[in-house]
């Protein structure tokens, strides 16, 4: 585990009576990590974009691609404190240890170095405490816009189960059965000049199939302004992460066991955080909701490296038959037109005529 590419003895140099703001991140490739400052609160302020209720924390879990902001005070005596990142629900715990140095600090760091917490259900309840601050950024609740998450009529609901498995005698990750392949062809270029043999849409299913995994360029069918509700289950013995490009989503419940419809009665449908990366614990699930307000193809993929590398990814196809510059731009002019889409042109636009909805 490396702090800024640095193993122990990162240093963090700090004023005396002064609060600082700290972007913790998670960039690592497979597991979940604890961050901690030996005898100093951290107050959450942000996740991924989102303002937090400001919640103090002894020690925040932060799982792969994931961020968080936390705001520490320099108010403990001068001398210097333990920074602490250890990993997570691994039989090996993994440990580095930096330091916070007060600018007059009156010694070295000193004492034990504290520990993390090792309870799934530690990690539950800190995922569920953390929430918007509705009080923050604008005059919310908004009558306008997706701040009303909690009374926008759901008109999809998509489950989605990792699995492993082999085809061809080799290892694989797969999503509803489908283990993604890529193709010799950038699929929003393929999409984009209708380019016939890349991909089909609906090439994986929106429900688990509790079969054999195979291969397919997987990608679903999505239409422009719904609004979805994305179940991740996880039947497997690891914390897994889960990324959607182009959105950020409202993690409405997140529990042990299957979920069902009834699962929805402990949603919280008033002040979820809206992130772009979630957590699925073992043998659990996590809901979102997302409005599909964005036109393109969006990738949706796990976060754990080797599982994206190896088929636990997908794509969905968010589409509107309009052409109109106010749901998607074109195609730069510069972009690298390649595989199938070599010897095919971009539209430069032309001027704008009274009563054009480019815009």
């Amino acid at each position: 585990i490396l702090i800024n590419g640095r193993g122990s003895g990162a240093t963090l140099n700090i004023e005396p009576g002064k609060t600082y703001r700290l972007r913790i991140s998670n960039v690592g490739l497979q597991n979940s990590l604890n961050f901690r400052i030996q005898n100093h609160k951290m107050k959450l302020v942000e996740v991924e974009g989102t303002h937090t209720i400001q919640t103090p924390f002894s020690s925040l879990d932060v799982h792969v691609g994931q961020s968080y902001s936390v705001l520490i005070t320099a108010d403990q005596p001068a001398k210097d404190y333990y920074i602490v990142v250890s990993s997570r629900f691994t039989s090996k715990i993994l440990i580095t240890a930096g330091v916070l140095h007060y600018s007059n600090s009156a010694g070295p760091v000193s004492g034990p170095i504290p520990e993390a917490p090792i309870q799934l259900r530690w990690s539950f309840d800190q995922a569920r405490a953390i929430k918007t601050n509705l009080a923050a950024s604008g005059p919310r609740p908004n009558p306008q816009g997706t701040y009303h998450y909690g009374k926008i009529k759901v008109t999809r609901t998509i489950k989605l189960a990792s699995s492993a498995g082999n085809i061809n005698g080799k290892q694989r990750y797969a999503v509803n059965s489908a283990s993604f392949y890529p193709t010799d062809t950038p699929l929003k270029l393929a999409d984009y000049f209708k380019i016939a043999g890349v991909y089909n849409p609906g090439s994986i299913p929106d429900q688990p199939t509790h079969g054999a995994i195979y291969p397919v360029t997987s990608v679903m069918q999505t239409d422009y302004k719904a609004f979805v509700e994305i179940v991740f289950e996880n039947w497997e013995d690891i914390v897994q992460t889960w990324h959607l490009d182009g959105y950020s989503f409202f993690v409405v419940g997140m529990e042990l066991g299957k979920w069902s419809a009834a699962s929805r009665k402990v949603y919280n449908l008033n002040d979820a955080v809206s992130r772009c990366t979630v957590q699925v614990y073992p043998r659990s699930w996590t809901a979102i909701y997302v409005s599909l307000d964005n036109v393109g193809m969006w990738n949706l993929r796990s976060e754990l490296w080797e599982r994206q590398y190896l088929g636990q990814q997908f794509y969905m196809r968010v589409y509107t038959p309009s052409t109109s510059l106010r749901d998607e731009y074109l195609i730069p002019k510069n972009a690298l037109l390649c595989g199938r889409a070599t010897g095919h042109h971009t539209t430069t636009p032309g001027p704008l005529s009274e009563g054009s909805e480019r815009f």
